[in-house]
């Protein structure tokens, strides 16, 4: 089987779109790929972070991750600073890294640009080649990542090329995986922006937490557009976001989501989304309840012992051409 990885921060609040963008996908995928499932806190503190609040996060998006359908026996889940060969091997990448490519990431000058370049961590700089170690280390083919993070794989590509060359043949070169429905969940607030976590206004997120009255609420306020005619339409987002939460929560197609709102209005198209948004994450949010503390720290620790054994080789091979292992036969 092909080789997938992916993780996401525990950061914030999980909302609707990290689950129908990314979450929903992975659940199929490890179903037809050996799919690592990693959760990034290593990446989560190029920002501040609460370290009491970290460690609840990670366990809180570790829950969701089980509650969504990955299912530990097919997939590995595990958490990345667990496995220490994550921060070994962006340091050996760091050395072969330009300086200026990272200056080119669209990331890093975006977050970086309200702040002095003197007030700027190292480690906001130095994100992408910590994700290049991620995905290289477990000799992954494909990797599930939205249109904000291709600039990004294609760095990883290019290391992974130049260490090839310059020490030899040891990391697969890895192919984006972009899945085409429902990859841009937009904000229900402003239907040109994707839905985030950290948008000011917090009524166009839907969070896996939210309670059913506040989903309600939210769908209710919900932007559309002109017009009066329920159908996917590029120039209409606001209709168009709604129909695509729709469509991917109920399992209906484009034509049988919009046959569906034929002759109804936009008050009933909300209502409808918003019942069911609620179907969804009722069940959701009892599975992720359900979860007790010591099925967590197993399925984390086997998950990890995993993790390490696959990354620990690809390790190997990179010290052994770089140097950094061959003293050893010498001693011998």
């Amino acid at each position: 089987m092909k080789r997938i990885f992916s993780g996401a921060q525990p950061t914030g609040e999980i909302h609707l779109g990290n689950y129908l963008g990314a979450l929903l996908n992975w659940t199929k995928l490890q179903h037809e790929y050996d799919s690592f499932y990693c959760i990034v806190d290593l990446h989560a503190i190029t920002q501040p972070q609460n370290p009491r609040l970290l460690q609840d996060k990670v366990r809180e998006l570790a829950r969701l991750y089980i509650a969504s359908g990955i299912d530990p026996e097919r997939a590995t889940i595990f958490v990345q600073s667990d496995v220490k060969e994550h921060a070994e091997l962006t340091w050996i990448l760091n050395c072969s890294t330009r300086i200026g490519e990272l200056e080119r990431m669209t990331q890093f000058k975006e977050k970086g640009r309200s702040k002095e370049r003197n007030e700027t961590g190292v480690g906001l700089l130095d994100y992408p080649v910590l994700m290049a170690a991620d995905i290289l280390l477990y000799q992954t083919d494909l990797v599930p990542v939205g249109e904000d993070q291709k600039q990004h794989l294609e760095l990883t590509r290019d290391l992974a090329a130049r260490f090839n060359r310059d020490f030899g043949e040891v990391f697969r070169i890895p192919e984006p995986f972009i899945p085409k429905a429902g990859a841009r969940i937009m904000s229900l607030a402003d239907p040109t922006k994707k839905m985030s976590k950290s948008d000011e206004n917090l009524a166009g997120t839907i969070f896996l937490s939210d309670d059913a009255a506040t989903v309600e609420r939210k769908f209710k306020r919900a932007v559309t557009d002109s017009g009066s005619e329920i159908k996917f339409d590029e120039a209409r987002p606001g209709v168009t976001n709604l129909l695509t939460i729709y469509a991917i929560l109920t399992g209906k197609s484009q034509a049988e989501t919009e046959a569906n709102f034929t002759g109804k209005g936009y008050g009933q198209l909300k209502s409808e989304v918003a019942d069911a948004t609620n179907e969804f994450l009722r069940p959701l949010q009892d599975r992720i309840g359900n979860i007790t503390d010591a099925e967590l720290q197993r399925i984390l620790r086997e998950g990890a012992e995993r993790a390490r054994s696959v990354a620990s080789e690809t390790l190997d091979k990179v010290k052994n051409l770089t140097g950094l292992t061959g003293w050893r036969g010498i001693a011998s």
